[in-house]
């Protein structure tokens, strides 16, 4: 990866050394979610276990974030990433030696996967804080572009590979090459030095410091700011949308089409996003992050209504490109805004519990759409059904038409949260309303790497 470094800027060489190794163990956590899904669902053939997978992967990241920034804020945010990595990769090597022993049950499945879950919910908010620590006020939509093209990456070339490493190595050889990736990653983050700014990481309310008061915190600091306040409420919407489009996407196209075209489409979907990402990388997104963030929201919205609207595969791939396009891009967006807006000292707490909001909302979305679908939506635009002379002439009756009126639906709600949020002039004006705080606490940083190069090229003086 080290190439990668020369095309970079400097000031992005340092965080890229780290980007490598979560690359390549987000690559190697695709490889074993897709290798244990099949496990699991070839097992038994229950879909209501292969979904438990699911539902354990996010709780973690609901119950344990807020927990999770307490300890982020208080300890070496470098070694909390490293700690993290090390973790999963140990776990994921216990359920790859009890799959070659015989000995794996589906709940040692469950179990694996709550707990790497729980290592990635203390892991993200930590490697987002790292990052301001590493990465310039400037150059931070750049490198949220590139954590985006690692996540685009993994869910590329994670099932492709995955399916063909099956066959020549078997499940278990998929998994411990997940458990190397996560080693790879270890290395790569404790090989770059990080002062710790010890004297930057201390309460900034004038209270007494108590687990309790820094719980809460994270929650505090943000209801206290409306800009945002409003900003996670308009992401609450956006993530429950895109809870939708994962609960309900495969359902929609097989619904009329093959497992083949869905294939298809989900390989478009990745592309779109791995444009995206890399788009984000080079471009850096808008100089006023916020436009990001409310101006692509109804293009994100526009494409779920189109997606639901019509059922012929050219136009579903076309659109779904676009969809997932747009994805990188505002989240790069918003990432940065939180980055640049929060103070260091603060972000573990900050970002745990606006992760913990934001994963509500998708879970909110994983429990409700599916019942509202099958028993609500579907019925309605089946032949004879309530809507089926009247919203039925524009979209269609017969199977998948419910579901796809409720996309038509969920995809208007990006779009409401954008007018909602360029009517809100605290919202709207967020990148000039709220100081920056983000450059200050890179100075430490900037002085410690400075002084190193000059002892290493031999300028600095005695």
């Amino acid at each position: 990866m080290a190439f990668i470094g020369r095309l970079l800027p400097r000031e992005l060489r340092l965080f890229s050394i780290i980007w490598s190794g979560q690359l390549l163990s987000v690559i190697g956590s695709s490889l074993t979610e897709f290798a244990l899904g099949v496990w699991v669902f070839q097992r038994d053939g229950s879909a209501g276990e292969y979904a438990l997978i699911v539902f354990f992967s996010m709780l973690p990241h609901i119950i344990l974030s807020p927990l999770a920034g307490t300890f982020i804020d208080r300890w070496d945010r470098r070694l909390v990433v490293a700690i993290s990595d090390a973790g999963s990769g140990m776990t994921t090597a216990g359920i790859a030696c009890l799959l070659w022993t015989g000995r794996l049950e589906v709940w040692n499945v469950y179990v694996g996967v709550f707990a790497i879950s729980s290592f990635v919910a203390l892991q993200t908010p930590a490697y987002s804080a790292l990052m301001s620590q590493l990465v310039p006020k400037h150059q931070l939509g750049r490198a949220n572009g590139m954590n985006e093209f690692a996540l685009a990456s993994g869910q590329l070339v994670g099932p492709l590979a995955a399916s063909t490493l099956m066959v020549v190595i078997g499940i278990y050889g998929v998994m411990l090459i997940d458990a190397v990736t996560f080693g790879i990653a270890v290395a790569a983050t404790l090989a770059v030095a990080v002062p710790r700014l010890r004297s930057r990481l201390t309460p900034v309310t004038g209270e007494t410091p108590s687990f309790a008061r820094e719980l809460a915190f994270g929650w505090r600091y943000i209801a206290t700011r409306p800009a945002l306040l409003r900003l996670v409420a308009f992401f609450f919407l956006i993530n429950f949308s895109m809870g939708t489009f994962s609960a309900l996407f495969t359902p929609l196209v097989l619904s009329s089409g093959s497992a083949e075209v869905l294939a298809w489409l989900l390989c478009v979907g990745s592309l779109g996003l791995l444009a995206g990402g890399m788009l984000m990388t080079v471009w850096g997104g808008p100089r006023r992050r916020v436009h990001g963030v409310l101006g692509l929201a109804p293009v994100f919205g526009l494409s779920l209504v189109l997606i639901g609207a019509q059922p012929w595969p050219l136009v579903t791939g076309a659109v779904v490109f676009v969809f997932f396009l747009t994805h990188p891009i505002i989240d790069g967006s918003d990432h940065a805004l939180w980055q640049s807006k929060v103070p260091l000292e603060v972000q573990g707490r900050v970002f745990a519990i606006r992760r913990a909001l934001e994963n509500t909302s998708a879970l909110l979305a994983y429990l409700a759409v599916g019942p509202l679908a099958d028993r609500i939506f579907e019925p309605m635009l089946l032949t004879g059904g309530p809507l089926a002379s009247s919203v039925g002439q524009v979209i269609g009756i017969g199977p998948g038409r419910g579901t796809g009126l409720l996309f038509v639906l969920v995809g208007t709600l990006p779009v409401a949260a954008a007018v909602l949020g360029y009517a809100s002039r605290r919202l709207r004006t967020i990148d000039l309303s709220l100081p920056d705080t983000h450059d200050e606490t890179l100075e430490l940083v900037a002085i410690t790497h400075e002084a190193r190069d000059l002892v290493a090229s031999g300028q600095a003086g005695p």
